[in-house]
C-alpha cells in the first residue's frame, strides 16, 4: 500500500481544520488536509460572532472572506412576542470585533479551504479515513479517495477537525453524551422576496415561539435566508411528516414567519437534524487533538459552533506547532480547560435560554445597561474575557439577575 508522510495530519476542511492548518504551516511544518465530502456542501452555522475575526485574521483568512461581500451582522435581535430585544455589538464590554457576518456556509467553507492552498496546504476532498494507529511517536492513518484508492498517510500529530463525522471519538470510543437535552431543527432557505427593508432585513432575528420552541430567521446578501426551527423532538409531532409540508404547516404557526415567506420558493426540500448535542471524554491524547464540533457540540442558539470551531483550530494549531519544535505544551491548561471556559460559559446561557429564564432577562423592562453590555460580549463569543463577571461567573451571575429582575418586576 502506498505511503506518504507529512508533519501534520489534519482531517477535514471545515473552518476549524482550515484555521489549525493554517497556524502549523506559519511555522514552517508540512500539513495536510484529508476531507471526506466534496466542496461546496451544505452545512448549518450560517452567523457567526465577532470573536471569528480575530481568529480569522491570526489564521490569515480574513481577507479572502471580506472579498466575498457576505452580509455584515452588527448585533441580533430576539423577539418574544410584541417584546423586542437588541443586542448591538459596538455596545459591548470587552474589547474586541463589534460586527461579522451571515454567511452561506458552503461558500464560506470552500473559501477557508482554497485560502489554507493557496498558502501551500494541500487538501484532499473525497477522501474518508479508515483506520488510525499510534505508534507512540507518530501515527499511521488508512484512507480512501473517491476512486477507492487505498494509502497510508504517516504523521507526526493528528488535528481531528471531521465535525460531526466525529473520526477519532468514535473509532476509540471518547464520544459521551451532552448534559443538554435533545433537541430537533427542521429548516430550510428561502427565496427571501418579502424581505423588510433597512436593518430588520439584514440582520439575524430570534424568534421565541414557545418557551422551548424558537426560530431562526438569517439574511443572506444574495437575496437568499435561512430559516429554522428549533424544539424538543415531541413538538413536530403536531406537523406533516412530509418535510415540505411540514415547514409549509411550522412557518405559517408563528406571525413573524408566516406572511413573510408563505409562498417563498423552498431553495432545498427542508432538512432534519436530530440529537445533535454532544460531548467527549477528552480533547486531546498523545499524538492528536480534537477541535471544532469533534470536540463538543451545544446548540445553534446564540451561533457559538464556529466560535468554536475557529477558537480551538487556532488554539490547537499553535500548541501542536510547539510540540513539534520539541517543546512540552501544557495541553490540559492552555487547550482543556480553556477552551471548556468557553464552552462552560455558553452552556449557561443555552440551559438557561430553554429553561426561560435568559427570556426574562432579554425582555426585562428593567435591564441596566451595564449588564446588558457584558451579555452582549458574551452574545459577540467572548467567552474567554475574565473581566466579564458574566463570564467568570457565569451561571451565578445569570441565575442572580434573574431572581433580582423577577423580584423587581414582582
Amino acid at each position: 500500500m502506498k505511503t506518504e508522510k507529512t508533519d501534520v495530519l489534519v482531517i477535514g476542511a471545515g473552518p476549524a481544520g482550515c484555521v489549525a492548518a493554517s497556524m502549523i504551516n506559519q511555522q514552517g511544518f508540512k500539513v495536510k488536509i484529508v476531507e471526506k465530502e466534496k466542496f461546496p456542501r451544505f452545512v448549518i452555522g450560517e452567523s457567526l460572532l465577532p470573536r471569528v475575526m480575530d481568529n480569522l485574521e491570526e489564521a490569515g483568512l480574513l481577507e479572502a472572506v471580506k472579498k466575498a461581500g457576505f452580509q455584515e451582522k452588527f448585533g441580533a435581535k430576539f423577539v418574544r412576542g410584541e417584546e423586542i430585544c437588541d443586542f448591538n455589538f459596538s455596545d459591548q464590554f470587552s474589547k474586541g470585533w463589534t460586527w461579522t457576518w451571515q454567511v452561506p456556509r458552503g461558500q464560506f467553507d470552500s473559501i477557508l479551504a482554497e485560502t489554507v492552498e493557496s498558502m501551500g496546504v494541500p487538501v484532499e476532498f473525497q477522501t474518508a479515513v479508515n483506520n488510525i494507529v499510534f505508534n507512540g511517536t507518530d501515527s499511521v492513518t488508512t484512507v480512501t479517495d473517491k476512486d477507492g484508492n487505498s494509502r497510508q498517510i504517516e504523521a507526526r500529530f493528528i488535528v481531528d477537525a471531521s465535525g460531526y463525522g466525529r473520526v477519532i471519538p468514535r473509532m476509540f470510543g471518547l464520544d459521551e453524551p451532552s448534559s443538554l437535552g435533545k433537541r430537533k431543527t427542521h429548516f430550510t432557505h428561502y427565496k427571501d422576496l418579502k424581505r423588510p427593508g433597512g436593518i430588520d432585513g439584514n440582520r439575524i432575528t430570534v424568534v421565541v415561539h414557545q418557551q422551548r420552541v424558537w426560530i431562526w430567521i438569517i439574511p443572506f446578501s444574495n437575496g437568499i435566508t435561512s430559516v429554522g426551527f428549533v424544539a424538543d423532538p415531541e413538538f413536530f409531532d403536531a406537523f406533516p411528516n412530509d418535510p415540505v409540508e411540514r415547514m409549509k404547516a411550522i412557518i405559517a404557526s408563528d406571525p413573524n414567519t408566516a406572511d413573510r415567506f408563505k409562498d417563498a420558493d423552498m431553495m432545498f426540500e427542508p432538512r432534519t437534524i436530530e440529537g445533535y448535542s454532544i460531548s467527549t471524554k477528552q480533547l486531546y491524547g498523545d499524538g492528536f487533538a480534537l477541535v471544532g464540533n469533534a470536540t463538543e457540540f451545544l446548540d445553534p442558539v446564540f451561533s457559538s459552533g464556529v466560535t468554536f470551531a475557529v477558537e480551538s483550530g487556532r488554539r490547537a494549531g499553535k500548541l501542536t506547532a510547539a510540540f513539534l519544535k520539541g517543546e512540552k505544551p501544557d495541553w490540559q491548561k492552555d487547550y482543556t480547560d480553556y477552551m471548556m471556559q468557553g464552552i462552560n460559559t455558553f452552556r449557561t446561557y443555552v440551559s438557561t435560554w430553554y429553561t426561560g429564564e435568559l427570556h426574562d432577562i432579554f425582555f426585562s423592562q428593567n435591564q441596566d445597561p451595564e449588564i446588558k453590555k457584558q451579555i452582549c460580549s458574551v452574545l459577540a463569543g467572548y467567552v474567554w474575557d475574565l473581566d466579564n463577571p458574566f463570564v467568570k461567573k457565569h451561571e451565578q451571575a445569570v441565575r442572580s439577575l434573574h431572581k433580582v429582575l423577577k423580584l423587581s418586576e414582582a
